[in-house]
């Protein structure tokens, strides 16, 4: 229930949640500052419609949030999150896989591996992970 009371709808149940795995990510990052934060709340806007226009992809709006911020902050301010697995080469960041679908995670495409579920880099970084 919202403080007024009324349900909260399974959408904006999924778009906290949402929310919540990318701050999750950004915060282990050590870059949730508060103009990186408004990046994810313009993106829960944008995918709130997308959504509102498709029901059935409610599931992938925690990847696609994570890669519209991904995104944003690549434009922005560099790579996000920087890959923790490879300690050779040039650093580059992590992908979200799958790109639509649900239960996204974070990989490493040169290592092959899953690093992190969206909203789990804490452990998989230890919190150093910056753009």
């Amino acid at each position: 229930m919202d403080p007024s009371g009324h349900p909260i709808s399974p959408l904006e149940q999924a778009l906290h949640a949402a929310r919540a795995l990318v701050l999750a990510d950004l915060i282990a990052g050590g870059v949730a500052e508060a103009d990186v934060v408004s990046l994810v709340e313009d993106s829960v806007v944008q995918r709130r419609w997308w959504v509102e226009q498709w029901p059935d992809g409610v599931e992938f709006v925690a990847g696609l949030i994570a890669q519209d911020v991904q995104d944003a902050l690549l434009e922005r301010y560099g790579r996000w999150p920087l890959c923790p697995v490879c300690e050779a080469g040039d650093p580059h960041a992590l992908d979200v896989e799958p790109e639509l679908g649900p239960d996204p995670h974070w990989v490493c495409h040169q290592a092959g591996v899953k690093v992190a579920a969206v909203g789990s880099l804490r452990p998989a970084t230890g919190g150093a992970a910056s753009p």
